[in-house]
């Protein structure tokens, strides 16, 4: 199992998913995901098809406010999901990334850092989560994952940075997108190099974000 310091390595998010053996997968749910109350209800077009997210916005009041300015300023229209971290194995498992990838023209100040451990969420199957850097720097990027994934969740008993990463959604349509995104090829050139083979190319275009 990789250590929570290696995990936290290049943009927020892991570099490589944990080994297969350490790992808890699961498949996804046989009945469809109920948004809850209080939820909002965002689609992603992407040019594979839609992702329907219902985010949690009594849980995480902040990360969600966040990722509404963005989606009601339009400022995803454009970006891209650009990296997919995916396990070496037959079976689905890791993240696709996407965002504004540190674009200075639509960037808005990055926002407080909400954990796990305050929040009640978990990053599990479908989790939409705000990538970081340290603790209070997340702004536009975000990532989904893809199978369980509770080393990615606060952990106070943790060495070093144990806040773990800011869940704030989940997928209820469209992670067969999702899938399909983490299984393109990644043969892009990662400047960070905790990101090699990670990233997409060609990237798939965000061609809007709007709320439902």
């Amino acid at each position: 199992m990789m250590k929570r310091r290696d995990v936290l390595g290049g943009l927020g998010v892991f570099a490589a998913p944990p080994s297969l053996a350490s790992a808890q997968i699961l498949s996804l749910p046989a009945t469809p995901i109920v948004p809850g109350a209080g939820d909002v209800l965002v689609r992603l077009d992407t040019s594979l098809g839609p992702i329907i997210i219902a985010l949690k916005a009594r849980q995480a009041p902040l990360t969600v406010a966040n990722f509404l300015r963005y989606v009601d300023e339009k400022r995803y229209d454009g970006s891209s999901f650009w990296r997919s971290a995916k396990a070496p194995s037959a079976v689905d498992y890791g993240l696709i990334q996407g965002g504004l990838q540190g674009n200075p023209q639509k960037l808005l100040p990055p926002i407080a850092h909400e954990p796990t451990t305050q929040t009640g969420l978990r990053h599990v199957d479908g989790t939409l989560s705000l990538a970081r850097k340290g603790p209070g720097t997340g702004d536009s990027d975000f990532f989904i994952c893809v199978g369980d994934a509770p080393y990615l969740d606060a952990n106070p008993a943790g060495e070093g940075d144990n806040l773990g990463f800011a869940a704030f959604g989940q997928v209820v349509q469209g992670m067969e997108i999702v899938r399909k995104i983490l299984n393109l090829p990644t043969p892009g050139k990662a400047t960070n190099p905790m990101m090699e083979g990670q990233m997409l190319d060609p990237v798939v275009p965000i061609l809007s974000a709007r709320r439902l």
